[in-house]
């Protein structure tokens, strides 16, 4: 694609900058735009109640008349699970490598949404037009298979986008990753770089993948008496294969437990990038036909997930696995920021139940660190830099080694999400901003829970709430009540003076208002809120919400 001179590209992303998840950015070129990955984020302690957290679209829907597809680097959640949310909203062609696509037609199929959506399978190597873009795929390696990096040709000048990788020479499945691609694609000249920065902290090389084989073999060697039990990521399917193979090699039948552990490696299977020999695969049900020592579970949980099968286990939550003393469990993951916490919440139970539990040496990341970071850097060449993927310290610290390789420091960009990046072969700076920014998933419901609500459950949660209920006549006399119904607040038997008082309380409030002639309910409610709420304080240092209930009772 010729390059225009002076020709401007935006890029715009819309989440994944602040956080590990919620990916996707927009590249608008005129009339023209393209979205690379569509993904979802796990609420934050703070979000009660609320189950997934997924991009706000807006600028899309705005302009949906130049959306032309979604391409997507690879099959993880954070760069694909709110697709099915999105696309009831906006309606585009999907792109992406056989697997990515394998899983995301799992969840169409869960939204009833297969027969509405245009997708097509591309094998790195292959191109795609779209508009004023040409999007080519190449071969990467992650910890999922079909992993890809995408090279977006604009009239503006050619941008990499890494998606998440590392450099293995020896990955378990399929090739090692297409280095030689990206020296071409520099030699071309690069406009930016937009590469990730998980761990970009890191110093050297990531271990390869292969390499846990002979940790898995070692700890079957030495646990060979006792059940097994691996945590580890649904989505790692070549983690999955090691863990068969050393199983088989010991004589161990395999349970996979967990919807999304079994919904991915049955995708996996069915594709066949997952290679289990017959008779080795048991379900849970089949568990006490045969001995502990001739068994392992493959389970998800790995990150401490309240309600993810290992935790459930560890708390006697679990309906067909009982935590037994003697049982091995094996963390095969390194918690994510913010998880550490809930991982040595579990790590506790499991143990207090008499589990011996490692959770070192039996995980490598399956993303790059500083070594490989600087390599894609100096086979690109790049212009410009612009980390993602990443809280603002890994984002922060993969800006430096960009520096560090010559790259000037007006040339590397530090995006919020909404930014407007306008990027041309003369200059580059943010324009503008969008509104970006997320939006709750509730059970069916999204995006009908915003911030009031959710400061409404943190009241409730932290202070409870009391609810004063009374029925007045069309005079605006009392007819019955006030009664005081108490949740979460206080332990009514054991405080019923506190109740008589507080009840006191609101028939004093409620007089005063009589007596000035107030008959106007909301009047009469605020003044039993106010009056109450400051009793209430005073008197336990508490503040509970306050619902007043008057019934009208008319002839």
């Amino acid at each position: 694609m010729k390059v225009i001179e002076n020709s401007k590209l935006r890029v715009i992303p819309l989440g994944g900058l602040e956080q590990i998840g919620m990916n996707i950015t927009a590249f608008e070129y005129e009339d023209s735009i393209i979205v690379v990955d569509c993904g979802l984020a796990f609420p934050e302690d703070d979000m009660l109640g609320i189950d997934l957290v997924i991009p706000d679209i807006s600028y899309l829907k705005e302009n949906s008349d130049k959306v032309k597809g979604f391409v997507f680097t690879h099959g993880h959640e954070d760069h694909i699970g709110a697709v099915p949310y999105i696309l009831k909203e906006l309606n585009v062609p999907l792109y992406a490598t056989r697997l990515t696509m394998g899983l995301i037609e799992r969840k169409l199929e869960e939204h009833d949404l297969m027969k509405t959506t245009k997708r097509r399978v591309v094998r790195p190597g292959q191109s795609i037009n779209l508009g004023d873009f040409r999007i080519e795929f190449i071969k990467t390696n992650h910890s999922i298979q079909d992993a890809a990096a995408l090279a977006i040709y604009s009239p503006a000048g050619i941008v990499v986008h890494t998606g998440d990788f590392k450099v293995d020479y020896t990955p378990v499945f399929g090739d090692a990753i297409d280095l030689q691609r990206f020296a071409e694609i520099g030699k071309k000249g690069v406009l930016a770089l937009i590469c990730e920065s998980t761990n970009a902290e890191r110093k050297g090389f990531t271990a390869s993948e292969r390499t846990l084989g002979h940790t898995f073999d070692t700890i079957f060697a030495e646990h060979e008496n006792s059940r097994i039990i691996i945590a580890t990521f649904a989505s790692n399917v070549d983690r999955v294969q090691q863990i068969i193979n050393s199983a088989c090699k010991y004589g161990r039948k395999v349970v996979l437990e967990g919807r999304s552990m079994v919904n991915v490696i049955s995708t996996a299977m069915d594709m066949g990038y997952l290679q289990v020999p017959d008779n080795t695969l048991i379900s849970v049900e089949e568990l006490n036909n045969y001995p502990d020592e001739k068994t392992v579970l493959i389970t998800t949980g790995s990150q401490g997930e309240s309600m993810a099968a290992l935790s459930r286990m560890a708390a006697n939550m679990h309906r067909k696995v009982m935590i037994k003393p003697g049982d091995t469990v094996i963390f095969s993951s390194n918690p994510i920021p913010g998880n550490e916490k809930a991982v040595s919440k579990v790590i506790n139970e499991l143990s207090m139940k008499g589990a011996n539990v490692i959770f070192q040496d039996a995980h490598v990341s399956g993303h790059a660190c500083q070594e490989e970071i600087k390599l894609i850097y100096t086979l690109v060449k790049p212009r410009y830099a612009i980390p993602v993927h990443g809280e603002f310290r890994h984002r922060k610290a993969q800006a430096e080694l960009a520096a560090d390789l010559g790259i000037p420091k007006d040339n590397i960009f530090l995006l919020k999400s909404g930014d407007v990046l306008e990027l041309s072969d003369k200059r580059g700076g943010v324009v503008g901003h969008v509104q970006a920014g997320s939006v709750l998933v509730d059970g069916l419901g999204v995006g009908d829970v915003g911030n009031i609500v959710l400061r409404d459950r943190q009241h409730l949660a932290e202070d409870g709430i009391m609810i004063v209920a009374l029925s007045m006549g069309p005079e605006g006399q009392v007819l019955a009540g006030p009664d005081i119904i108490s949740r979460g607040f206080v332990y009514v038997r054991e405080s019923e003076d506190l109740m008589e008082e507080a009840r006191s309380v609101v028939e004093d409030a409620l007089d005063g208002c009589l007596d000035r002639g107030i008959t106007e309910w909301n009047k009469i409610k605020n003044t039993i809120r106010d009056s109450l709420g400051d009793f209430l304080w005073k008197r336990t240092k508490r503040n509970p919400m306050i619902l007043p209930i008057i019934m009208d009772v008319s002839e």
